[in-house]
Parts: C-alpha cells; structure tokens; sequence
C-alpha cells in the first residue's frame, strides 16, 4: 500500500485520489454536541429529520484538496462514479494524467467485486481514455485512508451547529478548511437505486478486460485503458 501510494504520487501523469464515504447526516434541528458563540436551541432527540444527507468524498492527498458530494438519495456505486466524472474535467485540464490510482476501503458499494462499480469504472476508463489503479486499504486499515482527515475535520467544524437545511450542510462544507484550503461542496440531485448490479456472463466479460494483481486480487486491481 505505502510503496503503490508513493510510486503513484512520483510518476508522472498519474493522480492519486481517496475516495470514501461519511457517516449519515440528519438534517433539522438536533443537537450535535460542541459550543457556538451565539445561543442555538436544538432538540435533544433526534426525531424524524426533513431529510438525511449522504456524504461521499474526494481528496487529493498531494494537493490537500477536497471535494464533498452529497445525496438526498442512496450513496451507490453509481452516485460514486457519476462524482469522478462531474470531477474529471478538472482533473483532466490541471492534471493531464494517463492514470487514475484510487485508494478506497473495499465497502460493499466500491469493493472490487462490487459488479456495478467495477462496470461503470472500466466504461469511464474507455471513454476517458486513461487508466485506472484501485489501491484497497485492507480490513481494518481503513481509518489510514487520507480522505478520513477530511471527515474528522468537518465533524469538528460544524459541531455547535444546527443542520437545518439542506442548503446549510453544503455550505458549511464549503467553509471548512483542509490546511488552508476551502473544499469543492455539490449536491448531486440525481435519484440513485440501490442493488444495481449486472449478471455473472456479462462480469466474467469484465473480468477479461481488468487485471488482478496475485495474491491480493481483492486489493489491486488495474484497469487498462483500451
């Protein structure tokens, strides 16, 4: 893990990026602990929120850049692509790269054996035409993965708040602060369904076109742009 991470963040024409998701956040007026310099009233239960956020991020371990998406709908493999690609054309502009290395913590809606994901990131390797390195933190190890700073930040940021609105959460995330730097906040509107998956015949196909590295095939897998 350490050697792939530091062999993709010196090669030229390769980004590396950390992928993860947040724990839900309940939109209304709840309590979340910590202090604010003005009086806030908040409920001391936590009742039927409006509605609950899904965060997903993406951070740029090299450039300590970040950038939070989130969903009123279900936090899938879909909703996870469809965030690279409204990231990409940044990445493709400033970057130039030929190779995207992913590190991401093997959860059941990004793991490698996860048929939706893997299908949607070959299918935006072909059409993007760059390649694609998935670096799984093994079990356990996930709280090393860098975008968890990220989160450990903004749950500090916004303790003492109340997360009233929808439109309050993201602006909150845009006003946290990674050293120094404001993250990107978006919310994807989009309705996600969840088990999208594509059939045995059709994942063995897409077995052919990936490469498993041996002996943690689960771990690291390259997708070759063709």
């Amino acid at each position: 893990m350490k050697t792939a991470n530091q062999v993709a963040d010196s090669t030229e024409g390769v980004i590396r990026i950390s992928i993860d998701t947040k724990a839900n956040v309940k939109v209304g007026p709840f309590s979340r602990g910590g202090y604010s310099r003005q009086k806030v009233k908040a409920c001391d239960h936590d009742y039927k929120p409006d509605t609950i956020l899904k965060p997903f991020g993406i951070f740029l371990p090299a450039h300590d850049e970040s950038y939070i998406y989130f969903t009123e709908s279900n936090a899938t493999a879909d909703f996870m692509v469809d965030c690279l690609e409204d990231l990409w054309p940044m990445l493709k502009t400033r970057f130039k790269p030929h190779t995207i290395a992913i590190n991401a913590d093997n959860g059941p809606e990004n793991n490698s054996r996860r048929s939706q994901f893997m299908k949607r990131l070959v299918n935006f390797a072909i059409r993007h035409e760059v390649s694609i390195c998935l670096i799984y933190y093994p079990p356990y190890h996930s709280k090393y993965n860098p975008v968890e700073r990220l989160w450990g930040i903004l749950e500090n940021h916004w303790k003492g708040q109340l997360l009233d609105s929808v439109d309050k959460v993201v602006g909150l995330a845009r006003t946290m602060t990674y050293n120094g730097i404001h993250p990107v906040a978006k919310l994807i509107t989009k309705i996600y369904e969840k088990g999208v998956k594509i059939g045995e015949k059709a994942m063995e196909r897409l077995e052919e076109m990936i490469e498993r590295i041996r002996g943690i095939e689960k771990w690291a897998v390259d997708i070759p742009c063709y």
